[in-house]
């Protein structure tokens, strides 16, 4: 009885816990990402590869997709012990609540940042067809359908964020699956695992999270 007692506080407590994202200090996601994984919590930090030109050189940088953001799961009693962590100024909010991110938006990126694929930050997307990749290394990944330079991008939209990657494929390898079901396409749907409300941008979400988050 007391294993099936423990067992099942366990499985309550691992429903509890949903994916969120916290907003550190510029240059600073890696060390708040390192801080806050050594508090017991599991993080996630998407990086990919870019090509830097200086004047005398080019060199080849792994920097965080989404500058200032680092994704973790937790359960919300723990907000506290994540906001004292340094480098971290808060936790995305919307409407005075913690926006869950869906698991799948954060499956679909760590697919994406482990694959050999060419990937790279995309403006927020509202509107195209979306598609799901049915073959290959990315099989399964959903996303808008673009074309960019000639050359196919499928599109992940995070909405809590208001903020996109996006990953080259090609044409033959994607499915269309209809369109977007409201803003932000397919997969960026805010979760109401506290609260859901669609902001108006990057700035409309910061600025409610950093009223929410310091109180």
């Amino acid at each position: 009885m007391h294993m099936d007692a423990a067992s099942s506080k366990r499985e309550r407590e691992s429903e509890d816990r949903c994916w969120y994202a916290v907003y550190t200090k510029h240059h600073h996601e890696k060390k708040s990402a390192d801080l806050l994984a050594r508090k017991g919590l599991e993080v996630y930090l998407p990086l990919y590869r870019s090509l830097r030109q200086w004047r005398d050189r080019k060199k080849t940088l792994t920097i965080p997709l989404f500058p200032s953001y680092v994704f973790l799961r937790s359960a919300s009693e723990n907000r506290l012990e994540i906001l004292s962590t340094p480098g971290v100024f808060f936790i995305v909010t919307s409407a005075g609540h913690a926006c869950s991110i869906p698991d799948h938006d954060i499956e679909s990126m760590r697919t994406i940042t482990t694959s050999r694929a060419s990937i790279a930050p995309h403006p927020f997307l509202q509107s195209g067809d979306c598609v799901r990749i049915r073959r290959g290394p990315l099989e399964g990944v959903r996303g808008i359908l673009t074309l960019v330079k000639n050359q196919h991008r499928v599109v992940l939209c995070v909405e809590a964020l208001r903020k996109a990657v996006s990953v080259e494929v090609a044409a033959t390898d994607v499915e269309r699956i209809g369109k977007p079901s409201g803003a932000g396409g397919l997969n960026g749907r805010r979760s109401d695992g506290m609260s859901s409300q669609t902001g108006d941008g990057p700035a409309a979400v910061t600025h409610s999270a950093r009223k929410t988050s310091i109180r």
